[in-house]
């Protein structure tokens, strides 16, 4: 077993040698545990290697973890964290066995880390090429509100972002201009030919075919190899990697800057971080997300949704989130 662990803690060294694992100079190595088939780290050793604090808010049920500059919120059999404000799904639920908590060491490496530690920028800086995704089209109308098809009001929000990218200097494509029928599978495929940077892909939620209560915005990044979509109910692992998980980091990273800028919106409800293994979230070859902007079922948020003057405060806050992501990874150099 000591073997096991050596090779795992070699491992997270190779991939990111003081960034969240490693603790002080001559420390004891951190704590693991395998429970239902599943890697953990004890939460006291990760947060002392990353410099944070345990307290229990409330006793054996919710632990903050935080210094002056995060804080992190944890529930206990839970897959929610609260991530310095933002609402982050993870793979698998925190755990208290025996008086000890317990973390995912896959949640550690492919949700926490990149942000916490964001990756580093390689190559010349130079302007962002953007593709965006309006999603539907064509005889694929998405949700429909009366008279009212998501296909419509995806490409106007993708109007609206290209000019606030253009604007921020960043080069921007995208997928469909009219109301045509692009496959999914070529959608990625395009910003490949593009040699795009990020792939964003515009949706509008729903829930059913009928109005419901159910609103806010929440970002879709790939879902890691060995783990279940946020969308499966416990089902659907795949241990297998695709061409999505190439940029897990980035695509963390990504998601959670779009979020936490989406969430600044007054009376906009922060739905998460969430993981989805979408087609074109799989196929994408470079950093991608897809962003469920809001509810066209829900009575209220619909009809911001139809309004131009929502629409450019959604597209100015998904820009900035893009400019957030751009910054993180500069200031990791």
């Amino acid at each position: 077993m000591r073997a096991v662990w050596t090779w795992i803690l070699l491992g997270l060294a190779l991939v990111g040698a003081g960034r969240g694992w490693a603790g002080p100079a001559g420390g004891k190595p951190p704590e693991f545990a395998k429970i239902a088939g599943h890697d953990y780290v004890s939460m006291r050793d990760w947060a002392a290697a990353n410099e944070l604090q345990p307290r229990w808010i409330k006793p054996e049920k919710s632990l903050a973890v935080a210094n002056p500059r995060i804080r992190l919120v944890f529930e206990m059999d839970s897959r929610d964290v609260d991530l310095n404000g933002v609402k982050v799904r993870l793979s698998f639920p925190v755990l208290l066995r025996d008086g000890v908590v317990w973390l995912s060491r896959l949640d550690v490496q492919a949700a926490l880390r990149p942000v916490l530690h964001p990756p580093r920028q390689s190559g010349p800086r130079r302007p962002l090429r953007i593709v965006l995704d309006p999603g539907h089209g064509g005889k694929d109308p998405g949700f429909e509100d009366g008279e009212r098809q998501e296909k419509r009001y995806t490409l106007l929000l993708a109007e609206q972002l290209t000019l606030e990218l253009r604007a921020a200097g960043c080069e921007v494509f995208l997928t469909r201009t009219n109301d045509q029928y692009v496959q999914r599978e070529l959608r990625a495929d395009l910003a490949r030919q593009r040699k795009a940077d990020l792939f964003i892909s515009l949706h509008w939620n729903s829930v059913g075919s009928v109005r419901n209560d159910a609103q806010g915005a929440q970002v879709y990044c790939m879902t890691p190899a060995g783990a279940a979509s946020s969308n499966a109910d416990g089902g659907e692992t795949v241990g297998e990697a695709y061409a999505g998980n190439r940029c897990d980091d980035r695509n963390m990273l990504l998601a959670y800057s779009i979020q936490r800028a989406l969430t600044k919106l007054p009376g906009l409800e922060d739905r998460g971080v969430l993981r989805a293994r979408f087609e074109v979230l799989r196929l994408a070859e470079m950093p991608a997300v897809l962003i469920e902007g809001g509810f066209m079922s829900h009575p209220a948020e619909s009809k911001r949704i139809y309004d131009p003057s929502y629409r450019r405060q959604l597209a100015r806050a998904i820009t900035t989130g893009v400019l957030a992501y751009r910054k993180q990874l500069s200031r990791a150099n």
